[in-house]
């Protein structure tokens, strides 16, 4: 039988010398001091692209580059046709072999098909399309990571402060340490954030769920379990084999001077409470060591790097870190010690999915499932062992919204809301109200409340005892919360640290519809404990209605706009919450995702993705190098009217 393979790689040029030349001319390409990287400007949305010159210290706006150009242009009937036909071939072939499979016909005759006979009768401008459209594809998935380092290398921008990476929830990998006789066939395997998760969770849920979920009481380990947080550059780089996380960003700073020595991975069990990782794990000890040893060693403050939850862990930190009954560095350690804190798509103001997950296993995610997979997955993993699981890891619960009703309005408006569109005040709603559990519509602090009334007495213990929602409306509330570790991490309830010479810079992307309020129902099967659920019958199409229960809004598809920008734009503006006037600079993105990459290519904002966004990368390294004073503002939202319209004000006004 002809070897296809072959002639299909030759039909296709796809040989290896091809391969060499293109992997000579990515090389090259890498090298030029020119390397254009996708932003968002302030004017109109307006898109554009960073010229990086070599004769200039700053970017400069010049047109989008060459690889979005192309993927821009149409291509018209003749690229719909390739796909069409694409599709037919693979018809053909599966009922083809679902045919064989009943012996309605055989495919021996088949198997001595000449490819050549069948390309030649594919029309050569149909062949064109499919080889640039390859061409796109692949240039667009696989656009260099290190490009931003070397051009920044090129340009003088070395490996200056060290650098302190912290973690999002979900996204440090957990391994087993357990030898009871449940936990050895696990040991030192992954039980989150690898395949040995998947294969566990498949063939022994039951197990897998004693070991992820923690003591319901204590918020600690089960008897007998032992799950602790990976560590190293290995724990956080990838998810599982193919999704990366940080790993874009390590490729970036190894390329201006970083590696082990100068840069860290602080992983976390992002399942305990803020705490508990230092009952159990001494994790901020350990933190303040590493940040005092590299300090006194390397001779420069750090840069703090979070993402998402991590920077809650940060803010609750810096409190612990300054107070004389736990960390007891000073009132000015943070300033010896921190030159910036960069803040990536921190969810300051928690994120609204937080709650629906305790209260009933739901969110955007699984709502939008079509009728099939939900089906599935209510077989395989049912809302109500998701609600269970979520509630046992009390770090989930540290993200439920903060700020009450003066954040997220009332009955009648919320401050983001938009022109002849549902408001977003009442983030709870019921079409039918024939029940005690849905009699009224809800706020978001009415929503806090109907939780925690639904919830078993064990989990409203673990979210009171290490959490706080409300907000401070005076310094002397504030000042007066340095002593509780339950409203540390809440911004609106506790200031920033004395640290006048740190600069904090706000990353975070936009432009991606996120949910913001839902529809629920009281729940039928009489087989649940759960009392309501999403009700996903609710779709009302148009600008700003619900889609399968779900109200979206703007954010960057897994935190509200609201939670990300409101203290960088704001709140931290405020001689309350900002007492030393700290230096706060906001820069957003704009979601501008490339159709041929399943995490949205270079230019996407979304909340993870974001971590391998090129503009984002170069901003980091330059905050990193120690040029961070070249970065301005940006904004591509409205969140500066959205901020002035929340019910908070400084205490001059």
């Amino acid at each position: 039988m002809p070897d296809l393979r072959l002639r299909a790689g030759r039909r296709n040029g796809t040989n290896d010398n091809d391969n060499s030349n293109d992997k000579d001319r990515d090389t090259a390409a890498a090298a030029k001091a020119n390397i254009s990287v996708a932003i968002s400007t302030e004017h109109e949305t307006q898109k554009a692209e960073v010229q990086y010159n070599a004769d200039k210290g700053r970017p400069k706006l010049s047109p989008l580059t060459k690889l979005k150009s192309s993927l821009a242009k149409p291509h018209g009937k003749r690229r719909h046709s390739f796909v069409f036909l694409l599709g037919g071939l693979f018809g053909i072939f599966v009922a083809l072999f679902f045919a064989n499979q009943n012996e309605v016909i055989s495919l021996d005759a088949l198997l001595d098909l000449n490819l050549d006979s069948l390309i030649d009768v594919i029309p050569s401008g149909l062949l064109s399309d499919a080889k640039e459209f390859t061409r796109h594809e692949r240039d667009t998935v696989n656009y260099d990571s290190f490009s931003v380092g070397l051009y920044l290398q090129s340009q003088g921008i070395q490996a200056k402060h060290p650098v302190v990476m912290i973690p999002g929830v979900i996204s440090t990998g957990l391994e087993s340490w357990g030898t009871d006789a449940e936990s050895r066939q696990y040991f030192r395997k992954r039980l989150w954030g690898s395949w040995s998760m998947m294969r566990a969770l498949v063939m022994d849920k039951a197990s897998w769920k004693n070991h992820i979920m923690l003591d319901r009481d204590t918020g600690l380990d089960p008897p007998n379990i032992k799950l602790r947080a990976a560590q190293g550059f290995d724990a956080t780089d990838f998810f599982i084999t193919g999704y990366w996380i940080w790993n874009k960003i390590l490729e970036n700073m190894a390329t201006i001077g970083y590696d082990p020595t100068n840069a860290f991975s602080a992983a976390y069990d992002w399942r305990l409470s803020y705490v508990n990782l230092e009952t159990r794990d001494q994790y901020f000890s350990r933190l303040r060591s590493h940040i005092e040893m590299t300090v006194n060693v390397k001779k420069e403050k750090i840069t703090l790097i979070s993402h998402s939850m991590g920077s809650q862990v940060v803010m609750h930190f810096f409190k612990w870190v300054e107070n004389e009954r736990h960390g007891n560095g000073g009132k000015d350690w943070v300033n010896r010690h921190i030159d910036s804190w960069v803040n990536i798509s921190g969810c300051m103001l928690g994120a609204v999915k937080g709650l629906t997950a305790v209260l009933s296993g739901e969110m955007r995610d699984t709502a939008q499932l079509n009728a099939f997979a939900v089906y599935g997955l209510e077989r395989f993993l049912s809302k109500e062992e998701r609600a269970e699981i979520f509630r046992a890891m009390p770090g989930i619960s540290s993200m439920l919204p903060k700020g009450g009703d003066a954040v997220w309005g009332n009955e009648t408006w919320a401050p983001d809301d938009q022109p002849n569109s549902l408001s977003y005040g009442s983030f709870i709603r019921f079409r039918e109200t024939n029940s005690s559990w849905t009699s009224k519509n809800l706020t978001m602090e009415n929503s806090l409340e109907y939780l925690f009334n639904q919830s078993e007495p064990w989990y409203r213990n673990q979210v009171f005892n290490n959490y706080s929602h409300g907000v401070a409306h005076t310094r002397a509330e504030v000042e007066a919360n340095e002593d509780d570790p339950r409203k540390w991490l809440n911004p609106l309830e506790s200031r920033l640290p004395l640290a006048p010479d740190m600069k904090i810079y706000c990353f975070y992307g936009v432009g991606k519809p996120t949910e913001r309020t839902y529809f629920y129902q009281e729940e039928t099967d009489p087989l649940t404990r759960l009392n309501v659920s999403i009700d996903t019958t609710v779709t009302e199409p148009g600008s700003g209605g619900a889609d399968h229960g779900v109200v979206l809004g703007e954010g960057d598809g897994t935190v509200s706009l609201l939670s990300m920008g409101y203290m960088c734009s704001h709140g931290w503006r405020m001689k309350r919450y900002n007492p030393a006037g700290i230096k706060v600079t906001v820069h957003e993105m704009l979601h501008e995702p490339d159709n041929f990459s399943t995490r949205g290519g270079p230019n996407t904002a979304d909340h993870v993705d974001i971590l391998g966004r090129a503009s984002l990368n170069d901003l980091l390294l330059r905050v990193a190098g120690g040029k961070g004073d070249m970065i301005e503002e940006n904004y591509v939202s409205n969140i500066r009217e959205y901020a002035k319209k929340v019910k908070i004000y400084d205490d001059d006004e």
